[in-house]
């Protein structure tokens, strides 16, 4: 019988911090690898050490003394008989002082530099001289305050004899796995041989191995933990989706000259050929009795609403309702306007309506929405996370859509799937962030995916202008002129108020300066200029009637913080500027600049930077603002992103709750991803048990994040 887990009270401090850490299970530890290696596997005796060497000396303590020279410091001179060497410690204690006197034989580890002393190791390692050297190099690992080294090294080597290593993978998948076939000089030890073989090497390397190897990764026994990695996160979504084939969901076959051909002949434009390609295979997975998980993913600005509507439109004629859930207000209300104009004259005719649910509502308008809901006259209900609220009770819920659907967690999802008590609904998941392909095969193997790679004709190209904040006035001479043509513009700034930690400019004080810097202009009907503040602090009316103002024109420059980054639509505005766009991701600076550019007029987007203190870019930022600049290709940029980024910032991983990838890196181990997505399915259905097992031992609980 297994003995009970210790209560938390009655743990120990180190105890405490590994399930901090998340090292609950043997296997949690024994998958806790070192971020670097020292080696304490010999000594160097000081006549042959280098200044700048990293080393090991043995010696006798010769003298230990306090001085106080400027600083207060523990000066203690190591006699190894080749020579002299001063250990210099800043803080110590009196035990450290007490165990280093005259006499005393230790050990001492750190960089030789040449001080005033000479030869110096400035607050190095240090132990006694006891027992024999180690015979594998030291692993450094991740811990955290209150777990020593010496402490999570002794748990690690107890969990790899205690966890379940057995191997849960056949040994033909094995010889296909790319970079597991061993060079020649590796064939004596190659520890890919088994799970077991590539944790300890890992873990302990022998003092021979090429240190490049293990930390760049590339070494077969890394090799061989990526690719295991990849086949569990694998094997959960191919699990996940077989899971989802074997659930219920209503099967809405529409009429041929139903609502959708209503909506579509009284559209002002007529649709791409992506969006009459994307529709139709919506269209097919709604037909089927399977749930629909399908991905809708396009550039910004094309026409995801669209087929969003005609998807809604097809559910609401074959008789079943339909709810769209957005992340914020403002995009809520977006697309509440549109569908209400293309669907409610459709709809009235057959007592039928759009409702709208958000959480700050009146409560009689909210209660009356939720009647209609209930009752099943609300068609299509469109609002924020309050459409999942426990109030929300749906007639027949058919199709449940999803606007930008990393912004939200994973149990928001599975709350408006589960809004029907005897089937499932179908799931459109929308994204104006581009997926890149190693994404895509690896987070949302799961997704059928359904790309619009082709914009609407008449939208003006946006020119994408990088510019230092010392050029601010040039800035404003722009924007005038802009202004007094009829034309609006954007002004996006990172914070709401002003900072002491962040030297940057605010929505605030920028309002009050553009306020100033434009007193006196007017526009072309000679109405004096606008300048309107919006940002997610401001009560919701007053955000609204700002948007409102902005949408018909009587504000001309709208200060914004991000809460304008997605959704919002006025085709007068031809200036974006983006204040610190150097502080900006590169998919937040892509979305923002595609709120221009959305009418026939020229637009341009101005990325305002200011150089830090040594007067330049970091590399990154350089990075972020050259690709931006380069390119207005969204997939070419979620490319650069991932790779600026990594998987974890791309996905907003806190909010999606994916388990993200610890191990294997996507840009650079695509062929193991392919041999794990190729292997995946036929474990599942060969050897069930041992995919199962691998799931759990790489995943536990967090696979339950894939079915979402």
């Amino acid at each position: 019988m297994a003995e009970p887990a210790p209560r938390p009270s009655a743990l120990s401090g180190p105890q405490k911090a590994l399930r901090k850490l998340g090292l609950l299970r043997p296997i949690d530890l024994a998958l806790h690898l070192p971020l670097r290696y020292e080696d304490q596997t010999r000594i160097t005796p000081l006549a042959q050490a280098q200044a700048g060497q990293t080393l090991q000396i043995e010696g006798t303590v010769r003298s230990a003394e306090v001085r106080s020279a400027g600083r207060r410091q523990l000066q203690v001179l190591l006699d190894d008989g080749s020579g002299r060497c001063t250990l210099l410690f800043f803080h110590f204690s009196g035990a450290q002082q007490k165990a280093l006197a005259p006499g005393a034989r230790i050990r001492a580890r750190g960089e030789l530099r040449s001080g005033l002393f000479g030869p110096t190791l400035l607050h190095p390692q240090w132990q006694r001289a006891e027992g024999e050297l180690p015979r594998t190099l030291t692993p450094v690992y991740p811990a955290s305050a209150g777990l020593p080294q010496a402490y999570l090294r002794r748990a690690i080597v107890g969990a790899l004899e205690r966890a379940d290593l057995s191997e849960t993978v056949p040994a033909q998948a094995w010889a296909d796995c790319p970079g597991l076939q061993p060079e020649p000089e590796q064939l004596a030890a190659a520890p890919q041989g088994s799970l077991r073989a590539a944790l300890q090497w890992l873990h302990q390397p022998p003092p021979g191995v090429a240190l490049d190897s293990l930390e760049q990764r590339t070494h077969p026994a890394w090799v061989r933990l990526k690719a295991e990695e990849l086949l569990a996160q694998q094997l959960a979504q191919w699990q996940a989706r077989r899971e989802r084939l074997l659930r219920q969901a209503p099967a809405l076959l529409a009429r041929p000259e139903g609502l959708a051909r209503a909506l579509q002949a009284v559209l002002p434009f007529a649709l791409t050929a992506a969006q009459g390609r994307v529709g139709a295979e919506i269209v097919a997975d709604l037909a089927r009795s399977t749930p629909m998980h399908r991905l809708l993913q396009g550039d910004v600005g094309s026409g995801k609403t669209v087929v969003a509507a005609l998807a809604a439109a097809h559910a609401i004629d074959a008789g079943w309702q339909c709810a769209l859930m957005a992340p914020t207000e403002i995009l809520a209300e977006q697309h509440f306007g549109k569908l209400v104009g293309w669907l409610a004259p459709l709809l009235a005719p057959q007592g039928l309506c759009v409702a709208w649910l958000t959480g700050s509502q009146g409560k009689a308008e909210r209660a009356a929405m939720l009647e209609a809901v209930q009752r099943g006259t609300a068609a299509l209900v469109v609002g924020t996370h309050a459409v999942i609220g426990e109030q929300v009770r749906f007639a027949r819920l058919g199709l449940a859509l999803i606007d930008e659907q990393h912004r939200f967690g994973v149990a928001q999802r599975l709350a408006l799937r589960e809004k029907n008590a005897d089937c499932e609904p179908h799931l459109l998941m929308m994204s104006a962030t581009p997926i890149p392909r190693t994404l895509a095969m690896s987070h949302f193997a799961d997704l059928d995916v359904s790309t619009l790679d082709e914009l609407p004709p008449g939208r003006s190209p946006i020119l994408t202008k990088l510019l230092s904040a010392s050029r601010r006035d040039e800035l404003l001479e722009r924007l005038r002129a802009q202004l007094a043509q009829g034309r609006q513009a954007y002004w996006v700034c990172p914070l709401i108020e002003e900072s002491e930690a962040l030297d940057l400019r605010n929505a605030q004080a920028t309002a009050g300066e553009l306020e100033a810097a434009l007193a006196g202009g007017t526009g072309p009907d000679g109405a004096p200029l606008q300048v309107g503040l919006l940002h997610a602090r401001l009560p919701v009316a007053e955000k609204k009637a700002v948007m409102a103002r902005f949408s018909a024109g009587q504000i001309g420059v709208l200060v914004s913080t991000t809460v304008i980054e997605v959704g919002v639509d006025v085709p007068n505005a031809t200036l974006m500027v983006i204040e610190h766009a150097e502080r900006f991701g590169l998919s937040q600076l892509h979305q923002l600049r595609g709120r221009v550019g959305r009418g026939a007029a020229a637009s341009v987007c101005v990325l305002l930077y200011a150089p830090g203190e040594h007067g330049r870019l970091s590399e990154t930022a350089r990075q972020r603002l050259r690709a931006l600049a380069e390119t207005h290709d969204g997939f070419e940029i979620a490319r650069r992103d991932l790779e600026i980024r990594g998987p974890g910032e791309f996905l907003g991983a806190r909010q999606s709750g994916l388990p993200l990838l610890r191990f294997a890196d996507l840009a650079q181990d695509a062929p193991l991803l392919e041999w794990a997505r190729a292997w995946a399915p036929r474990l599942l259905a060969e050897q069930p048990q041992a995919a199962q097992a691998h799931i759990e031992r790489w995943l536990g609980a967090k696979s339950d994040f894939h079915k979402a």
